[in-house]
């Protein structure tokens, strides 16, 4: 019931509609759909969007901590992950960072930069979903909420859509459905489906930008170090990044581990520096000679939390003054703390995944214009597609990119 306390969003609607026939039906009112259908509405074409959810833009809505990291201002193609890496170079190149920070600058929304290029808003996220609602609004396109899509079909040039409140027809459907992570948030594979249902290919998926958890033994020995968190270096696969890392009651998060975990596959080892801004080694032959009867948790407590410092120093220390340390031994507790090996159990998979890694194949899809090759008028946006960002707002810039690209192709 739609109530007081029930309310459909702004710009959505729950009431039938008389006329079902449009030129553009768009499946999922996200990122990457909304952007879609306001491109459409403007270039005057009739725009339905349907979606399963109650709100639209959820994975918005919870973002960035509730303040949606919607863009970054340094997004480049290298920033994403694809087995066809130069396909979202086209979309990307047209539509940039600072264009949206403009569309976000012209709706009067206060936005701060919390990293290098990351840009969040300063308030709530709200303020992105209400943005993109209005823009939807203004440029003529209808949003339908709380509908099931039960059954697609394409005949005549025209794509049957059969939903639980009725049927609707149009020249040309966009699949904007997103991917497998947060299921609470009602993910489905229901975009993976349609691609296959009119013969494309899908890329295996997996959880990406993911925490990943520990094999008993390790867990049980960081159990002490929950809730702390620490700058590092973390390698993988060739692929490295120097974030914190956040030590959990599961395993490893924080934006480290959320990052090379989408790099990660099972078996491989982590490579942790814990001093990353340190040369270990030659700080402790230093402190030997200058202080001889320093110990090692006095100067890993001079640079990491001390219950690190004090677990640490139990793991690799001889709990005896730096003086009793041969070369040798300085350099097994430098390499220790600096080329920590690590292999986890896995990952806590689409749960807590910030997005789905594989997809739609985008061998079969125009990069211009993110339509499917063999299907006119069938267009595959955003994160349903084999297109992953790294951490960091990038994964919005590319629903905001493929969505502008198929809104100016429908």
């Amino acid at each position: 019931m739609v109530g007081r306390d029930n309310p459909i969003p702004a710009g959505c609607y729950d009431a039938p509609m008389t006329d079902h026939s449009f030129d553009v039906i768009i499946i999922g009112a996200g990122a990457a759909g909304l952007m879609c259908a306001a491109t459409a509405g403007y270039r005057g074409r009739r725009v339905l969007v349907l979606d399963h959810a109650r709100k639209a833009g959820q994975k918005i809505l919870m973002s960035g901590g509730g303040r949606c990291n919607f863009t970054n201002l340094n997004s480049t193609p290298a920033q994403f992950l694809s087995e066809n890496p130069k396909f979202c170079i086209s979309a990307l190149r047209r539509y940039t960072p600072q264009a949206f920070l403009e569309l976000v600058e012209r709706h009067g929304i206060d936005y701060e930069e919390k990293a290098p290029g990351q840009l969040f808003c300063a308030g709530k996220a709200r303020e992105i979903v209400d943005m993109l609602l209005t823009e939807c609004d203004w440029a003529g396109a209808e949003i339908r909420m709380r509908t099931t899509v039960e059954a697609i079909d394409h005949r005549d040039g025209h794509y049957t859509v059969n939903t639980d409140t009725g049927t609707f027809s149009a020249q040309s459907l966009v699949i904007a459905t997103g991917g497998l992570s947060i299921p609470t948030m009602g993910a489905t594979p229901f975009g993976y489906r349609v691609a296959e249902r009119f013969g494309l290919t899908v890329l295996p998926t997996r959880a990406g930008l993911a925490p990943l958890t520990l094999h008993p033994e390790l867990k049980e020995r960081l159990a002490p170090l929950a809730g702390i968190s620490v700058p590092v270096r973390v390698s993988c696969r060739g692929m490295h990044f120097a974030e914190p890392m956040l030590f959990t009651h599961r395993g490893l998060s924080g934006p480290s581990m959320l990052q090379i975990s989408s790099f990660w596959q099972p078996g491989d080892a982590l490579v942790i520096d814990l001093l990353p801004d340190r040369d270990v080694a030659a700080d402790l032959e230093a402190r030997r000679a200058q202080t001889p009867n320093g110990t090692l948790r006095q100067y890993l407590g001079e640079h990491l939390p001390k219950r690190l410092a004090r677990l640490l120093d139990d793991w690799h220390g001889k709990h005896a003054p730096l003086q009793q340390y041969g070369n040798a031994e300085i350099e097994r507790v430098a390499a220790a703390l600096q080329r920590w090996e690590v292999i986890p159990a896995g990952t806590e998979g689409y749960r807590t995944a910030e997005v789905t890694l594989g997809g739609v194949d985008t061998r079969e899809l125009s990069s211009q214009t993110m339509a499917a090759r063999q299907h006119p008028g069938l267009h595959f946006i955003g994160e349903v597609v084999d297109v992953t960002g790294h951490l960091g707002g990038h994964n919005f810039q590319w629903a905001w990119a493929s969505g502008v690209a198929a809104g100016q192709a429908v």
